[in-house]
């Protein structure tokens, strides 16, 4: 799951512009299922919103954290910024990406351990755009037993 939290004024973006951000973000992850692509607005007032001790409503912080197919190094990054581009340097503001990753051992839809990335039971996911019980999870769980002790 990549899950984006852009923090940002409440009037830096219209609804149709955040629904476009959402739709560039989800494309740009093209290999998961939609489902998994989460995309939040988080509106941070002007007062409580400071840049080098400053107010600021023209900036806008992104964290991006990922527990699915982690990020591959600097191309992924700027690759990203791309896709945010019309909606970041192209609207003339401040912005900052941070991307970090997590551990997939310890990230659960639905109460599931996500299948293995392109799986076959994957690959089920992304057709179906949600998550279904899978066939080889009781393997799975047995086999990351295993592999802690």
């Amino acid at each position: 799951m990549p899950f984006h939290q852009f923090y940002c004024s409440p009037n830096l973006y219209t609804k149709e512009e955040k629904q476009a951000i959402s739709q560039a973000i989800t494309k740009f992850y093209a290999k998961l299922p939609a489902f998994l692509v989460l995309v939040t607005f988080i509106d941070v007032d002007r007062d409580s919103f400071y840049v080098g001790g400053e107010p600021n409503d023209r900036y806008l912080r992104i964290n991006v954290q990922h527990s699915a197919d982690p990020v591959q190094g600097r191309p992924w990054v700027e690759a990203y910024e791309k896709v945010i581009e019309p909606f970041t340097k192209g609207k003339g503001i401040g912005w900052e990406l941070q991307m970090v990753n997590d551990d997939p051992l310890y990230w659960n839809v639905n109460g599931m351990h996500v299948p293995p990335f392109l799986s076959e039971d994957y690959m089920k996911w992304k057709e179906l755009n949600r998550a279904v019980e899978w066939k080889h999870a009781v393997e799975s769980k047995d086999a990351g037993l295993k592999s802690g002790d």
